[in-house]
């Protein structure tokens, strides 16, 4: 394949990469553009399936859940797998999987079905997440190496808040409601799927694949110190995630007698869309301070947000939404970016696989909890708890990043160690 380019107009040395890399980095971003963003569009229609099969608070929870609990199970077993067997029969294995689940959300005729469906979404996402993310650092550009990092971060929240959105516009003013975004996302990964085959592999299989699907969190050695570092901004920042995700498309109508799902779809895409415009901007500041930053807003944005909740002043809280979003984005991504940076090649999938599993453990716990009590305390109470529970870990994350000058240090140690272990000098564990 030929190379991009080969030398500047001043004989000077420039990316070689060879275009077929360059396509390759596209089309894995797209494709995980779209598998997050799936995952996504169940929730602004969630209150026509209440609505249509008289579904109460805590089963619509449930299946929130479901999806969550699905998606760590196949992380916590598939995570590494990509790293022994290689990332394009994952990445295809996982991308049908997701179009699977598609079809049984077509098919769907009441809540069992769409326990199923979730399920199933939940597992294949999960294989398909930390296979993308390591394939997208594969071939990372090298005219701009840095980039893969940032797309790792942004993409997810810029996918909740397209899935979202475009959920809800579909489900409001297009024919089959409840059917006919599923069929949109589908297609799209089918021609994902297709594309994987101008995808080069970069990963050489070696032993261990079975071994791999032992649950584990697949943390190397030189990113351990720094994983527990950082894991209070991933937790507080997903958690706050799981909130506006499973509680605003109830909350909205519930409080302020808001109905159309295109709102529900714009609340949430507010909140993800100011996250993944922060993820970009704060891409050349200093992680540290950009996880602080995240920490400070992932305080202050759930306090705005639900104190005009019950002040019942909707612009307030989209105002909150708005600096929630600068907390969920400068936490997440900062903190990835940190860590992406300890992991050697042959480890990242089972980096980014448990970098997940904190993530969306976060994401589904309090849901879940939220979804037992909002039945006898009401949805506002609910809220504010929920709210609560992210202000803490921000607080309790914030005062550890503040207290711990040596973030930076471990970083730095973290990215020597992966030179020695490339070099062959150390052995991972």
């Amino acid at each position: 394949m030929a190379p991009t380019e080969r030398t500047s107009d001043h004989g000077q040395a420039v990316s070689t990469q060879p275009r077929r890399s360059v396509v390759a980095f596209w089309i894995v971003a797209a494709m995980m553009f779209i598998s997050v963003a799936s995952s996504a569009i169940p929730s602004p229609i969630y209150p026509v399936y209440a609505a249509e099969w008289h579904l109460s608070p805590l089963m619509l929870t449930g299946v929130f859940a479901i999806y969550v609990a699905g998606l760590l199970v196949s992380l916590l077993t598939a995570g590494a797998l990509s790293d022994h067997v290689g990332r394009k029969p994952v990445l295809a294995v996982g991308a049908l999987g997701v179009v699977a689940a598609m079809v049984l959300f077509v098919l769907a005729n009441g809540v069992a079905m769409l326990i199923v469906a979730r399920i199933v979404q939940g597992v294949f996402v999960g294989v398909l997440i930390g296979a993308l993310g390591a394939a997208l650092l594969d071939h990372s550009l090298e005219r701009h190496p840095a980039f893969a990092g940032v797309l790792n971060g942004a993409v997810p929240p810029i996918a909740l808040a397209v899935g979202a959105l475009s959920s809800g516009m579909l489900v409001e003013w297009a024919p089959l409601p409840e059917q006919l975004v599923y069929i949109v996302f589908g297609a799209l990964l089918v021609l994902a799927a297709a594309t994987l085959v101008v995808v080069p592999e970069r990963v050489r299989k070696q032993p261990g694949a079975l071994r791999s699907l032992r649950p584990t969190l697949g943390i190397p050695a030189s990113s351990k110190r720094l994983f527990r570092s950082v894991v209070g901004a991933l937790v507080s920042s997903w958690a706050l995630g799981g909130m506006f995700l499973s509680i605003v498309p109830s909350l909205l109508p519930a409080v302020f007698g808001v109905t159309d799902h295109v709102a529900a779809g714009g609340f949430i895409a507010a909140f993800a869309g100011t996250g993944a415009l922060t993820g970009v901007v704060i891409q050349r500041m200093d992680a540290r301070h950009a996880v602080v930053l995240g920490l400070v807003a992932l305080v202050v944005g759930p306090v705005v947000t639900l104190g005009f909740v019950v002040a019942h002043l909707l612009v307030g809280v989209v105002v909150g939404a708005v600096i929630a979003g600068v907390g969920f984005g400068a936490g997440f991504q900062a903190g990835l970016r940190m860590l992406l940076a300890t992991a050697s090649p042959a480890h990242r999938a089972g980096l980014l696989s448990a970098i997940y599993v904190a993530s969306y453990l976060a994401f589904g716990a309090p849901s879940v909890v939220a979804g037992v009590f909002e039945p006898s305390v009401g949805i506002v109470p609910v809220s504010v708890a929920y709210g609560g529970f992210v202000v803490l870990a921000a607080v309790v994350a914030l005062v550890a990043q503040l207290r711990s000058p040596r973030t930076a240090a471990l970083e730095q140690a973290a990215a020597d160690e992966v030179e020695r272990i490339a070099t062959g000098t150390i052995r991972t564990v």
